[in-house]
């Protein structure tokens, strides 16, 4: 389902375990580490290409080890994953996983996963993955391909956008989602599914693995 993505941002969340999040790490060509990532990144054999944040949460011998890829930002009207999406597209990636950014403090989590909006017209594609399924933010209608029987939920980030359900066992037309669990808890029923969107729709799409 995640297909291969040459750049993974990696936040200080909950660390990846599963084998099919952790393929996607070891496979990218670029790593690039919330500072308070870095030491479960070393501890998993994986050292990072840069290394990005204000620097208050990575331990000091990490820090003179790898000075040579630090990238301190000090900027406190944004959280250390938004620093290290800039520097992502700074140094020119068009594609990116994003890994850790779920789990631990819900507030996190949930702040984490709604600026994926905010990181989709900065890049060619981007999504975060969990040790559970994908987040995806869709601003138009799309089609996924799936297996029958897959567990999906959708969450609207903007009221006033409405979404028409394809091939899923709960159909939705022309709805306007005005909270969040009216999107939830929907299955496939073939090997593809599609949100039609009208033009002020903005989508966050979790399906699970």
């Amino acid at each position: 389902m995640i297909g291969h993505y040459p750049c993974v941002v990696v936040a200080d969340g909950l660390f990846p375990t599963k084998e099919i999040v952790w393929d996607k790490l070891r496979r990218a060509s670029v790593v690039i580490a919330c500072d308070g990532a870095v030491e479960k990144l070393v501890d998993g054999g994986i050292i990072p290409t840069a290394i990005v944040g204000d620097m208050d949460s990575i331990p000091s011998a990490l820090r003179e080890k790898y000075a040579d890829r630090l990238f301190p930002d000090h900027d406190q009207e944004t959280n250390d994953l938004t620093k290290a999406m800039q520097y992502a597209r700074r140094t020119g990636q068009k594609e990116v996983l994003i890994l850790g950014a779920t789990g631990l403090r819900e507030d996190h989590t949930l702040g984490n996963i709604s600026l994926l909006m905010d990181y989709l017209p900065l890049f060619d594609r981007v999504e975060m993955a969990s040790d559970f399924g994908l987040f995806t933010p869709i601003n138009q209608t799309t089609w996924f391909a799936c297996r029958p029987g897959q567990q999906v939920s959708f969450f609207s980030l903007r009221p006033g956008g409405e979404v028409t359900t394809h091939k899923l066992r709960y159909p939705l037309v022309r709805k306007d989602l005005t909270a969040w669990w009216q999107g939830t808890l929907n299955e496939t029923l073939e090997e593809e599914f599609g949100l039609e969107l009208s033009p002020e729709s903005r989508m966050i799409l979790f399906r699970e693995y």
